[in-house]
């Protein structure tokens, strides 16, 4: 008999990493389930020395499984899993600016990072240029001596705007500019900004990667190990805003599902876009599906398998109108967030904060796995 070969993770498809990546086949219990790992502290070797854990802020057997397996997924050299998707901008932010940098980030970007360069990195006195990345040009407009990072989110939030990410990372190479792409909503099912060029990629694991709108969590993949990777390890373990055990097992068994449950969503998506498309009472689609799309051919070229299942609808109308709309919605809950099995709708004016971007009439719209046909009648009566 020929002697077992074993097969390179790294030849695996995405959905035997996403069920087997970061399982300790040697665990001497033989748990098919990795259990959780409550404990805050781990015992030293009887001479003193210690094991591979010793206090669960610096590293927990969940944590560390739950990164090798999204490192694997999004296929970079490490991930760094965090206690929000704002805990891990932060984090790249603080390892990647220094005092007087400037950054680049979306006109259309999630108010939250937004919020965080304008109010806690203007003590570094950071500037920053909110920039249409729909057109590169507008990039190239902007870049100056003190540029440190251009921060991309394709599709955008919540207009879904497309930028090209292989153009942008070309011109942050030439500049010696460190790119990253906040990559939640095409998740590397679709979309592989570290195989395009990027430097760093940004989950908020509370979306996709969890599916259930029951964990918070936040995740950065290097497509590298450098000083700065080295930096961002340690920052994770000394400044402490990580997940929990159990927020790590629920994640870690969350993305076991993940390449099933995004593929159904993503084609509920095209087919409510394309309903929506035909309805007189909404304005405008916005979805990088649709040939109508803003920048679909791009979306079309680094968009692989699909186009994602979070679509925004402009309603004909006032706020009261859309809002309306909104409330008479059944199977659609009017809520935050996105990426869960539930679908969801949300008036994102309301919910931007001090400065809202996003028009009165605007509606985001998160897909679920629900029957289309249900979804589709749930949109008909409501706008009846």
């Amino acid at each position: 008999m020929a002697p077992e070969q074993e097969i390179s993770i790294d030849k695996w498809h995405i959905q035997t990493i996403a069920v087997h990546a970061g399982y300790n086949s040697e665990s001497k219990e033989g748990d098919i389930m990795q259990p959780i790992h409550l404990s805050t502290t781990f015992q030293r070797n009887q001479d003193g020395t210690l094991n591979e854990f010793i206090y669960s802020r610096s590293g927990n057997p969940n944590r560390d499984a739950v990164e090798t397996k999204i490192a694997a997924i999004e296929g970079g050299a490490e991930a760094f899993a965090f206690s929000s998707g704002m805990a891990a901008i932060n984090a790249l932010f603080e390892n990647v600016l220094e005092p007087g940098s400037h950054i680049i980030i979306p006109d259309d970007c999630y108010h939250g990072t937004r919020n965080l360069v304008d109010k806690f990195f203007r003590r570094w006195k950071v500037d920053f240029s909110e920039v249409d990345m729909t057109e590169i040009k507008n990039v190239l407009a902007v870049i100056k001596p003190a540029t440190k990072l251009i921060w991309m989110e394709t599709p955008s939030n919540p207009q879904l705007k497309i930028c090209d990410i292989t153009a942008l990372a070309t011109i942050a190479n030439q500049h010696k500019i460190t790119i990253a792409c906040d990559n939640t909503f095409a998740t590397p099912l679709f979309q592989k900004p570290l195989d395009m060029g990027v430097d760093y990629v940004m989950h908020s694991s509370t979306k996709f990667f969890s599916g259930h709108s029951d964990v918070l969590g936040g995740v950065l993949v290097v497509k590298e190990k450098t000083t700065v990777s080295e930096r961002l390890r340690e920052y994770q373990q000394i400044a402490g805003a990580v997940p929990s055990p159990f927020d790590c097992w629920l994640l870690n068994r969350s993305l076991s599902t993940f390449p099933i449950r995004v593929p159904l969503q993503c084609s509920n998506a095209m087919a409510l876009a394309q309903h929506l498309l035909q309805q007189n009472k909404i304005e405008k689609v916005f979805y990088p599906g649709l040939p109508s799309h803003l920048n679909h051919s791009i979306a079309a070229k680094q968009m692989k398998g699909g186009f994602g299942s979070i679509l925004s609808i402009l309603v004909k109308g006032n706020k009261e109108d859309t809002l309306h709309f909104a409330g008479r919605l059944k199977i659609f809950k009017h809520a935050t967030s996105l990426g869960g099995v539930e679908s969801l709708v949300e008036h994102r004016r309301t919910a931007e904060g001090a400065h809202p971007i996003s028009p009165d009439n605007l509606l985001r719209i998160s897909v679920g796995i629900e029957h289309i046909d249900d979804l589709l009648n749930d949109i008909s009566q409501a706008l009846e």
